[in-house]
């Protein structure tokens, strides 16, 4: 799984750093709109065409009796429940294909959130770090030990969380880029990546003890048989605008990707 995440964002960083001349909207719209493409081809490929072609003439037929015997009661009933079997029909025949398209799309939207969602923590101002310990953890026992680099301060004494497991540490970042941040206990060490400055970027998210756990939490390589189910730093939401206005990167990129698609299916020749 880790292999995976790593191409994903290997070709996401590429894309990245090629429009990187650019405000990140413009790359978040141009990839969106390859996704509605990519997602309008694999749908046309995976869904039957002409099933779906014949079961939107009976919808459309349906409707039509609907409209020139609306003053027949009977007639009228009958119509209503051709069309919602109709549509019913339609429904079975997508939902396959909407599933085979839905999940790379899912895997996308996740890996698109360590540069959209999360921006760089901002420099002298204090965030916070959490670690959840593992479920053997003895909360009378003495804290992890956080090793921050030079450029990075720790603001006092961690704080423990003892019914959830967690400890956390406030820290104040001094200088931009990526750095290290060490944690110790029991003779073991594991480690989180924290980026800060002000230029958006790649921030990853939690960093995760399973393998399986990646899958929702990529970006870094997962722990294995640490002392921590997790360790995640509180990130500032990342700002995108158009004409001064907020935009949500998710919203956009779901309007951009579906546009996208319905202005190629005459084009790609698929019915939707």
């Amino acid at each position: 799984m880790e292999i995976l995440n790593w191409c994903i964002d290997a070709i996401l960083l590429g894309i990245h750093v090629f429009l990187s001349f650019a405000p990140p909207l413009v790359g978040l719209t141009a990839l969106a709109a390859v996704v509605g493409a990519a997602t309008l081809w694999a749908f046309g490929r995976t869904s039957n065409q002409k099933q779906l072609k014949q079961v939107k003439r009976r919808v459309q037929a349906g409707l039509l009796e609907l409209r020139v015997f609306v003053d027949e009661p009977a007639v009228s009933v009958r119509a209503q429940r051709r069309l919602i079997a109709a549509n019913l029909h339609y429904l079975v025949l997508a939902l396959r294909s909407a599933i085979w398209v839905a999940l790379p799309v899912g895997l996308l939207l996740i890996h698109l959130e360590s540069f959209y969602e999360r921006a760089p923590l901002p420099l002298a101002r204090a965030a916070v770090v959490t670690m959840r310990m593992t479920g053997d953890w003895a909360p009378s026992a003495a804290a992890p030990e956080l090793v921050a680099p030079p450029t990075v301060t720790v603001l006092g004494p961690p704080v423990r969380v003892e019914a959830a497991r967690e400890v956390s540490w406030r820290i104040r970042p001094s200088s931009p880029g990526s750095q290290k941040l060490v944690f110790r206990f029991n003779g073991q060490q594991v480690t989180k990546w924290m980026e800060a400055g002000d230029r958006p970027g790649y921030v990853t998210g939690r960093r995760v003890r399973s393998a399986w756990a990646t899958i929702l939490s990529p970006g870094e390589s997962h722990m294995g048989g640490a002392f921590a189910d997790w360790i995640e730093i509180r990130y500032p939401a990342a700002e995108l605008r158009m004409f001064g206005f907020r935009v949500n990167w998710l919203v956009w990129f779901l309007v951009v990707s579906t546009v996208a698609a319905l202005l190629l299916r005459k084009r790609f020749g698929v019915v939707l």
